[in-house]
Parts: C-alpha cells; structure tokens; sequence
C-alpha cells in the first residue's frame, strides 16, 4: 500500500496534517514550499515537469491544498479558487447554461443569492428559492428538464436551518439535477456531504478552513472524475484560481482544523447556555439545541454543532444594531470562522442584498461567529453588550 493510500484511510486529523503533500525529494521539507512562479521551463516543447506548465493552470502549492482539501471532504479532486464566489461562479458555468435553472435556499448567503439574482440571471440562469429544511418543498421548487442544480447550504447562512442531505440528494437525482452542498458553516471536520450523497461541496475557504482571518480563498471538491474534467477545464478558462501564498496560508489553517472547531463548538455552547436564559434575548438559534426543528437532522449528519450562533433580541432592530456596537471582545466585523469572535448585524451587513425579497432576514438578528478565546470572556462581554 503506497504512503497516500495508507493516508486516505487516516484519522481526519492526520489527513489535515499529511494529505496532499510529501516531504520535498531534494530537501526534505516537511511543509510545501511557497512556488512564487508564473511559468515552468519545458523538457523540449510539451516536455512538462509534473504537468507544470502555467501556474494559473496549476501550481504546486495550489497542488498540494487541493489535494489536502480533496482528502478532507472525502473526495477524489479538489479545486482552489481566489474566493468562495470565484468557486462559486466557476461552479454555475461548468454544469448550467442560459435556460438552466437552479433551486436555491431561501436564507442564502447574501453573496450568493447576489450572484443567481445579478449576475447568473442576466446570463440566463433562473432560479428559485426554496428552505432547505423542508424536502417537499425543495421538490416542488424543481423544475423537470430544466433545474441542473439543487443548491442548498447547511447549516445556512444566517438563520442555521439544517437540511437533510441525503434526502435532498435523492431528490434532486430523481429529476436529473445534481445537488451542491455549500459546506463552509460546518467545515470538512464537521460534515462530509459528499458521502451522505452529495454531487459537489463548496467552500469559502476564507472562514473555517483557514481559519485565521487572514486570507480569502473558495474550494469546490466532487467525487465523480467527469465533473472533475469539467470543473479543471472551466477552472483554468476561467482564472479565478488561488494565488501561491494564499494557498499556502489556507493548507497552513487546514492542519488545525479539527483543534480550532472543537473548541469552536465548546465556545459556542457555552454562549448558547447563557443566551438562552437571558430576558432580552427572545429567541437563539442553535442547531445544537434540542428545540431547534432541524436537531435530529444535524445531530445524525454533523460531527457537532458549529461555532455559529444567531439569536433574536426584544427590543427590535436598535436594540440589535446597539449590542453589535457594544461589544468589545467580539469584533464587530463581517466574515466568519477565524480564531477571533466576531458579531454582525446581517440586516445591515452580510445579507443588505436580500433585503426586500423573499431571503430578507429579520432586523432584530444578531449573528455570532464564536472564536476560541476565554469562554468566560466571551459570556461576559454579551452580558455587558444586552444590559
């Protein structure tokens, strides 16, 4: 058994570690180097060196991520992008064409219903929102001979409803369509869609993957070798790939994945727990919680529960917009996943593009990404922000 089949059969957290990459033949380095270069020189014309001709075409760092990635979410073939969207959109020119259309969810990210609504429909691409957590209504969303893609994020983005992935994976293979789990809000620790049935994941690798605020980046990772073709042809007309050095930061962030989101998940509890006894919040939003209706679902399909929290305040959307603002060890900032906490208001924020349609979030919501700081610090800064 050769070193990368003994490693596909590894604990998650070795794959995180060793997946993707073996130690550098001539020197030995045991983390891939950063390859700064635009071009390769060629053995004679067509002589490529490890298939390396043009680094927007591939490029070792961005290599080894892929593979790392890949391996993670128990797929075949990994793709690096500059940004979730850029995977996103490479994603939607791959498989749709004009006339397509798409099941979307009905609390999307703001950016991706920005995407399907702005730019894929101009193109020609319909769509049609529908909630992830209900499998018949995601049926009827499809339209038959015309729907490529049932798109579904779970945990979504901001209201955390689960859906069931196996479910709707049948669902959508039963009319002809493939379905797209975006995964970022549990990371590859937490849920593998592609074995609960899943055709592609999605990754803003910027969040979880990376972890640490300091790098934007997206993924896509499929089981099935033709999709693969498509995606790897699409990836390189395209372009939107992932530059060297922000790949090698995502591979770096990649290694402690399973150490930050448990800890993540610890945090997140904690806060839950607090949450939910305080009076002038009205209503948390946690998959975690047992009263949450989509709990059974994630319990049997997540590793746990995520460190996102969202929850409702009773004093209406001031006193929302004043406890983002109060806050001093959550940050008050967009984006998610890093090491830091971080406190948005999603009205206002990540999701003002979906305002006045049929995604628009409430405005008393508070959305919560719990970093792994000092738990006490993080209970007491949220009491501090509510009274």
């Amino acid at each position: 058994m050769s070193t990368q089949q003994h490693r596909s059969k590894s604990g998650f957290e070795t794959r995180a570690i060793h997946a993707g990459y073996e130690p550098d033949a001539a020197t030995g380095a045991v983390i891939p180097p950063i390859y700064a270069t635009s071009t390769y020189k060629q053995d004679g014309v067509g002589g490529l060196r490890g298939g390396y001709e043009y680094s927007r075409s591939a490029n070792p760092t961005r290599t080894a991520l892929e593979g790392n990635i890949a391996a993670l979410e128990e797929g075949e073939r990994g793709f690096a992008f500059a940004s979730g969207l850029a995977a996103e959109d490479t994603l939607v020119r791959a498989l749709c064409r004009p006339g397509d259309h798409v099941v979307i969810p009905d609390d999307a990210y703001g950016g991706t219903f920005r995407l399907f609504d702005k730019v894929e429909q101009v193109w020609g691409l319909a769509h049609s929102p529908a909630p992830v957590s209900d499998v018949d209504r995601v049926a009827a969303a499809i339209r038959p001979g015309e729907t490529r893609l049932v798109w579904v994020e779970t945990p979504t983005n901001p209201l955390l409803n689960i859906g069931d992935i196996a479910a709707l994976a049948a669902v959508a293979h039963d009319a002809g369509a493939l379905l797209v789990v975006d995964n970022t809000f549990a990371s590859p620790y937490l849920q593998q869609p592609l074995s609960l049935g899943a055709d592609v994941v999605v990754h803003s690798t910027t969040k979880y993957c990376g972890g640490h605020s300091d790098v934007v980046g997206g993924a896509l990772v499929v089981k099935d070798l033709d999709l693969a073709e498509k995606l790897t042809f699409h990836q390189n007309a395209m372009g939107a790939v992932a530059g060297p050095f922000d790949a090698w930061l995502t591979l770096r962030g990649l290694k402690t994945l399973a150490l930050r989101m448990d800890r993540h998940c610890d945090n997140a509890e904690k806060v839950v727990d607090f949450l939910v006894s305080h009076p002038k919040v009205g209503d948390v939003i946690y998959p975690g919680l047992e009263t949450h209706p989509g709990h059974e679902v994630a319990q049997r399909q997540m590793k746990r529960f995520g460190g996102m929290v969202s929850f409702r305040v009773t004093g209406g959307e001031q006193h929302a917009l004043q406890v983002c603002e109060r806050t001093e060890v959550f940050t008050l900032g967009e984006s998610l996943g890093g090491v830091e906490s971080l406190i948005e208001h999603p009205g206002r924020m990540t999701h003002a593009s979906v305002a006045g349609t049929d995604l628009e979030v409430p405005a008393d919501l508070v959305r919560l990404s719990v970093g792994i700081e000092t738990a006490d610090d993080l209970v007491a800064d949220l009491e501090r922000a509510l009274d």
